[in-house]
């Protein structure tokens, strides 16, 4: 060792990693670091449910955790569709705008003032922005103007069945999930508002190939097709022009939405293709801090982004996901990035009148509010 490090001592347990053999036998080894970190992934046919490939964590032989199926994790932002969803499916479109600025919260526990990851706020924004920023206020607006009850409600529609306490902060990601149910939860949006149980076998067989049993799983409706839809171009818009920008550069379509909790502890990223779902975690056992700047696009992003490339690499999947409504039109998107104009999917009309009322009260003012 040249003095800049840790020394080794016996029975210390050294990390190699082997990069080549020679004509003798010999093996050029160089040392790695074991941080200790942990991940976990998980992929199901959205269409299917079937569990295409699940990873609990770095190495089997060193523990048998499954972090996949069996750890309870705070998701962070990762949950914000559970609340968008709850407003699209109530009415709101992804015009439909609200505050992005400094407020106060009287919770049980008192006052709560939130801020965004950036510190900054933006004035009025529309939902499509809000989400594919991931700006928290707008979300804890959201949350309040529904209400946690039917926040939390429709989680448990999505097929999450821990509990998770009606409070605010619930709204960023305070809950703890698991891959498991969080991943097949967003099957739901690339399969039109259907979500089929996951399952790990097709069938049985015989030697001879007769099908002893054939597994079929229980297949539930979540939401519309329409909501869903809209939600899976909401999705994609994080991808596009949000927080999981570096995935825009993949051959073909893909949404999602990435997560971080309280102090780069959690990094996730929940996203699908058309036809697969695939979810990542990335963090420590004992909980602690994954570093400074460590957010679900840093850390989990590009492992999501370097499997979903791997398992559509032979596969010719849709140019884009399908529409949303019976017709499109472009417009300037109004308030959200002063720097470009983009494309607003918007709802058919007699739907948008069916509801307007509803979407009127999303622009709230930024004075104290009060949550049962």
């Amino acid at each position: 060792m040249d003095g800049t490090g840790p020394t080794l001592s016996a029975g210390d347990i050294a990390y190699i990693k082997v990069i080549s053999f020679g004509a003798d036998s010999t093996a050029r080894v160089r040392l790695e670091e074991d941080s200790g970190v942990q991940g976990a992934l998980l992929a199901i046919d959205s269409a299917s449910g079937q569990v295409k490939a699940l990873v609990g964590g770095r190495d089997f032989n060193q523990s048998k955790f499954n972090r996949a199926t069996q750890a309870l994790r705070q998701v962070g932002s990762s949950f914000k569709p559970y609340v968008y969803t709850a407003a699209i499916d109530q009415g709101a479109t992804p015009e439909d705008t609200i505050l992005d600025v400094p407020v106060t919260f009287m919770t049980a526990s008192g006052p709560y003032s939130p801020h965004n990851y950036d510190g900054k706020f933006e004035g009025t924004i529309n939902l499509r922005h809000a989400l594919a920023e991931s700006r928290n206020v707008p979300a804890l607006e959201l949350a309040a103007h529904l209400g946690m009850q039917t926040v939390v409600g429709y989680a448990h529609r999505f097929g999450i069945s821990v509990h998770i306490p009606a409070l605010l902060t619930v709204a960023l990601g305070a809950g703890e999930l698991t891959l498991l149910e969080h991943t097949s939860a967003f099957t739901v949006f690339p399969n039109d508002g259907i979500r089929v149980i996951p399952s790990y076998i097709v069938k049985v067989t015989d030697y001879d190939g007769r099908v002893l049993e054939q597994n079929n799983p229980p297949v539930q409706d979540v939401i519309s097709k329409h909501t869903a839809r809209i939600m899976t171009s909401m999705l994609r818009d994080v991808v596009l022009h949000g927080t999981a920008i570096a995935a825009s550069r993949m051959k073909f379509p893909v949404a999602g939405k990435t997560g971080t909790t309280n102090d780069f502890t959690d990094a996730w990223f929940i996203g699908f293709s058309p036809s697969m779902t695939c979810g990542v975690w990335i963090g420590f056992d004992q909980k602690k801090s994954l570093g400074n700047t460590e957010t679900g696009a840093m850390a989990a992003l590009p492992v999501w982004m370097d499997f979903m490339t791997t398992v559509h690499a032979r596969d010719e999947l849709p140019r884009d996901f399908p529409p949303v409504g019976e017709k499109m039109e472009r417009r300037a998107a109004k308030q959200v990035d002063h720097s470009m104009t983009s494309q607003v999917l918007r709802e058919p009309a007699h739907q948008r009148a069916a509801t307007r009322d509803k979407r009127d009260m999303l622009v709230r003012s930024a004075s104290q509010k009060t949550l049962e």
